[in-house]
């Protein structure tokens, strides 16, 4: 069997044992403060992401700066998807951080490229990230679309944990699978990487091992 390539985007997301029953009715109230300040983040990601574009147009070049603020922020949204939303894979505190943290459970990496075309700048973005918008939407839910994939299969999630005190396995590999997708297309139309992503739902905590067989 030929080993899965690597993607440079990596999301890491370790599941907590023992997670309380009902901390997680809670957890999107206690997330308020994250939340103020990742919209405030959001913003300037986008002005950030606006400055990219003109830079690499004009260089082919993600500017360095500018490439570790935008992938701070999005470590720092996934981490607060993981805790109150989107996962719910711990009941530790995500940390007020864009850099990286070897000891919290969640979180994400983006290798800097050195050179990205000029020409896939113009289209990537929109028109060959089409298809992967579409399966996000499916997945991800978005307007008022409210029976998408991810959101039935974290409030499965939590009625077994409310009963059995325990997370499926197979339900959270399932959900990261979803959310590493997720990720990879926000960074491929962020303009982070040219590498389109794969069109595989890549289960479990952690990247698989490309190295595997």
């Amino acid at each position: 069997m030929q080993p899965s390539p690597a993607y440079p985007v990596r999301v890491r997301g370790d599941l907590d044992p023992g997670l309380s029953r009902w901390m997680w009715i809670v957890k999107w109230i206690l997330a308020i403060p994250h939340v103020l300040v990742l919209i405030v983040l959001s913003i300037a990601y986008l002005v950030v992401t606006i400055v990219a574009f003109f830079a690499i147009l004009i260089t082919g070049a993600y500017p360095r700066a500018l490439f570790d603020f935008n992938v701070g922020v999005m470590r720092w949204s996934w981490r607060v998807r993981f805790y109150a939303f989107s996962q719910l894979g711990t009941d530790r505190y995500p940390p007020f951080s864009l850099q990286p943290d070897p000891g919290y459970p969640a979180d994400l990496e983006v290798d800097y490229p050195e050179q990205l075309s000029r020409g896939l700048v113009l289209i990537k973005w929109w028109l060959l990230a089409i298809p992967q918008y579409l399966i996000v939407a499916a997945f991800m839910g978005g307007g008022r679309n409210m029976m998408s994939l991810l959101p039935i299969l974290v409030i499965i999630a939590l009625i077994g944990l409310l009963f059995t005190g325990a997370y499926l396995p197979g339900l959270y590999d399932f959900a990261m699978g979803i959310n590493r997708w997720s990720l990879r297309v926000r960074a491929y139309a962020s303009l982070m990487t040219d590498a389109y992503p794969p069109f595989r739902l890549d289960q479990g905590a952690r990247e698989p091992d490309a190295a595997a067989s």
